[in-house]
């Protein structure tokens, strides 16, 4: 495509002849959910799988569970659908897409991952993203109880797949296939293809901007943003499913340094944003941007939601972005994760959380700067973090947690 040895080879080679390293994938998207902050409101992806599933649902007549929101005028459904586009146009210049089909039972387990997943998030009010990813650097206390909820799921998610796999192990073997992968010889087309689909992108974004008002043009910048996010979580393979999973099993620390590392400069950026109340013009009141991101989840339902979530995640191979970002890849055991995920998220809203509402206490939002200060909430974060490096590190040394 570009001249061998030219410029703008070096740079296409630079930036998809391999993988990023995680961190540098973790610093900008830490960059981009500021960003995100400041246009509209911090990143999340629950919200847009709830949002994708109920105008699913209400398509095929099951009005109690639809949306008067369509899918292209709601911000975060947008951002979904773009990081699965990003992924794929990544993947396309890198020569990394193809049609993967695993074997069945890791299908399967795709699904009732994704299943999981929707049931947790919407429990806890909030999934890996936008109750962790950008809840924790938010000052937001539930996100410390997900957090919690994460690890235990994902701990006893991973000593079941160790069970399967010495007791089981036809569930996760089997015929699997790849389509359309790209080569050296056969390639091409995907390039091709990749920029075909970012002009549509920049095109359908400049429609939505085009518009002049400032929904609109929140709607476009969503676009845009959600391509990148897209692009770079695919080039570095950002995983906080990893990040998660890894010390308990291989104890490699790669994924949690780098999630520890884009939780603080997201922490630095919203606690100046918060501080001194900048956000976008739809904001009113300081009060109204210091609550972004702080969730009604304290404490139960978020440590029980991020339990069960914990489970899909590791079941499924990929959290709520994670599956984004490899159905992009043309994995189709996430596309049935992202599947279970948009089918069961509008269910678990309407029947599975009434019956936790019945005998859990009552969920609410707890800013931690109303309890500890600014300075306070702060520190206790950066411990928390600093324990955490910390432990992985130790963990990755030593393989004392670890199960492989």
């Amino acid at each position: 495509m570009f001249k061998k040895g030219g410029t703008l080879r070096e740079l296409y080679d630079s930036l998809f002849a391999k993988s990023w390293p995680m961190w540098v994938g973790g610093v900008l998207l830490a960059v981009l959910n500021i960003l995100l902050f400041v246009v509209k409101y911090p990143w999340g992806a629950s919200g847009g799988y709830l949002n994708i599933g109920q105008n699913f649902l209400g398509a095929f007549g099951w009005e109690s569970m639809s949306t008067s929101t369509p899918v292209s005028m709601h911000t975060v459904a947008i951002l979904n659908i773009m990081v699965v586009v990003g992924s794929m146009t990544a993947s396309l210049f890198s020569g990394e897409f193809g049609i993967k089909i695993a074997p069945k039972g890791e299908l399967f387990k795709g699904f009732l991952g994704g299943a999981l997943m929707a049931v947790g998030s919407m429990v806890g009010v909030g999934c890996t993203t936008g109750g962790f990813f950008s809840a924790l650097p938010a000052l937001s206390g539930g996100a410390l109880f997900l957090a919690l909820g994460f690890l235990i799921g994902t701990y006893i998610a991973l000593k079941y797949i160790i069970w399967e796999m010495e007791v089981l192990p036809f569930m996760s073997t089997g015929k699997s296939y790849t389509f359309l992968a790209g080569n050296s010889k056969h390639g091409a087309w995907q390039k091709w293809l990749a920029w075909l689909v970012i002009i549509a992108v920049l095109y359908v974004a400049g429609n939505y901007n085009y518009e002049g008002s400032s929904g609109m043009k929140v709607l476009g910048w969503h676009i845009i943003i959600g391509l990148l996010l897209g692009l770079i979580l695919q080039r570095s393979r950002f995983c906080i499913v990893r990040a998660f999973r890894e010390p308990f099993m291989t104890g490699e620390a790669t994924a949690p340094v780098a999630v520890i590392i884009s939780i603080l400069v997201i922490l630095t950026g919203y606690t100046v944003l918060k501080y001194f109340g900048v956000g976008n013009a739809a904001e009113t009141s300081v009060r109204a941007i210091e609550m972004k991101a702080v969730y009604a989840s304290f404490w139960a339902k978020a440590l029980i939601g991020g339990f069960i979530f914990g489970l899909g995640m590791t079941i499924a191979g990929g959290c709520a972005v994670g599956t984004l970002w490899r159905a992009g890849e043309g994995h189709v055991k996430l596309w049935l994760s992202a599947l279970g995920f948009v089918v069961f998220a509008p269910i678990a809203r309407n029947f599975v959380v009434p019956f936790f509402d019945s005998f859990l206490p009552e969920a609410t939002k707890v800013f931690l700067p109303d309890y500890l200060g600014y300075t306070g909430s702060v520190i206790l974060i950066l411990v928390l973090l600093l324990f955490a490096y910390i432990f992985v590190k130790w963990n990755e040394k030593t393989g004392k947690f670890s199960a492989f």
